[in-house]
């Protein structure tokens, strides 16, 4: 560990230095002694190298492919190309997408899941090492899952932070340098404050666990688009989200350089009878920001959420046509792959056809990046929405 300490004076924080007192005096009354709150932000042994890492993702022009689905909802996928939910399946899909030739130029980070990050191509050579040979740093999914929250409006929290640590340590030793944690909340559902609170809470203490085991944390409370709500109504419940995140991170003594967000982008509910405009998202997209997220977070990459393969990154070339105080990116799963799945169809001879279909919609999203995005030319097929009402990672 490292011998120094960054202290913070913080009406707000959570920890209670000794021997750092005030004084209250009252008439007639001795001296009272009220302990003044201080936030304590660690200088640990992995600071430096977290910093490195989460700006080595935020790099410019490139952004994250979320491959982290679980082995039942790569199921589903599949099975919409009539292929059977087995290891060798999953192994085949995922070997096409983590070998594509020149994938690095736009992909800076690649999110796993824990089946993925142990396994290897069928030539023997691990799926990190074909990372790291693009200079695409890997990541690993940690959460497990939604479940009910009780006492709340039918809503979710999510669980994993049982032997976190261990597993994250675990995760590092096989090459993992950042890590992701889900968690949703629902604005058809409220959402409500008891919902909100364990959201952040669990986002925090996570984000916590992780950078202690010299993971970057990616810190991600998914908005769901479900409902018929305005993108004023989005706006709100985003700030008021992202508010009660960071105070936690702050309780929690997480070091801002050292993570990455991974937030929905602002727009009405998917239900509501008018769409935004691109440019109409990324203002109300990038005000919630600016609101609430601080300069030294180095990374805002965004989730698709079930927009088209095109709706996603025409959103994310309008919020970087101006300067923005952090990287603005993507970390997109279906808005990178719908594409390439249909491409390929689980037969051998389409896999060069397949890398292709991935290395346009990440070229695509790298220009985005840059603020120099055309749909010009752009499929039908990627024009497509991908929303799934009540929809499961």
């Amino acid at each position: 560990m490292a011998s120094s300490a960054v202290v913070k004076l913080n009406a707000a924080a959570s920890s209670w230095i000794s021997g750092n007192h005030g004084v209250n005096q009252r008439p007639g009354s001795a001296d009272v002694l009220t302990p003044r709150r201080v936030s304590v932000i660690r200088a640990g042994s992995f600071t430096d190298e977290l910093i490195k890492t989460a700006k080595t993702i935020a790099s410019p022009g490139r952004g994250i492919l979320a491959i982290d689905e679980s082995n039942a909802t790569c199921g589903k996928r599949l099975a919409s190309i009539g292929l059977d939910n087995t290891e060798a399946n999953r192994q085949a899909y995922r070997q096409l997408l983590l070998t594509t030739p020149g994938l690095g130029e736009h992909i800076s980070g690649a999110i796993l899941f824990e089946e993925t990050l142990y396994q290897s191509t069928l030539d023997g050579k691990k799926f990190v090492d074909c990372l790291r040979d693009e200079n695409i740093v890997p990541g690993i999914k940690v959460d497990k899952g939604l479940v009910p929250l009780p006492g709340s409006n039918n809503e979710s929290w999510c669980q994993g932070l049982d032997g976190l640590a261990s597993r994250s340590a675990e995760y590092y030793k096989q090459g993992a340098r950042f890590a992701k944690w889900r968690t949703v909340v629902s604005i058809s559902c409220g959402p409500s404050a008891l919902a909100v609170k364990e959201a952040a809470w669990g986002l925090a203490r996570y984000a916590a666990v992780s950078q202690d085991n010299g993971l970057v944390p990616i810190v991600e409370p998914e908005i769901l688009l479900d409902g018929d709500h305005p993108i004023e109504r989005t706006l709100k419940v985003a700030e008021e989200v992202w508010s009660e995140v960071f105070y936690y991170l702050a309780e929690n003594n997480v070091i801002f350089e050292g993570i990455l967000l991974k937030p929905s982008m602002v727009t009405p509910g998917a239900d509501h009878k008018e769409k935004a405009s691109p440019e109409t998202i990324a203002k109300y997209t990038l005000t919630m920001l600016k609101r609430r997220v601080p300069p030294a977070v180095p990374g805002i990459m965004f989730l698709s959420g079930g927009q088209s393969e095109v709706e996603a990154t025409l959103n994310l070339n309008a919020m970087n046509q101006s300067p923005n105080p952090w990287h603005v990116s993507f970390s997109y799963a279906r808005a990178l792959q719908n594409t390439v799945l249909k491409t390929w169809q689980g037969r051998p001879e389409n896999v060069e056809a397949a890398q292709k279909a991935l290395l346009v919609r990440a070229k695509a999203n790298s220009l985005a990046q840059i603020g120099k995005y055309s749909e010009q030319g752009e499929s039908d097929e990627a024009k497509k929405g991908m929303f799934v009402k009540g929809y499961t990672y």
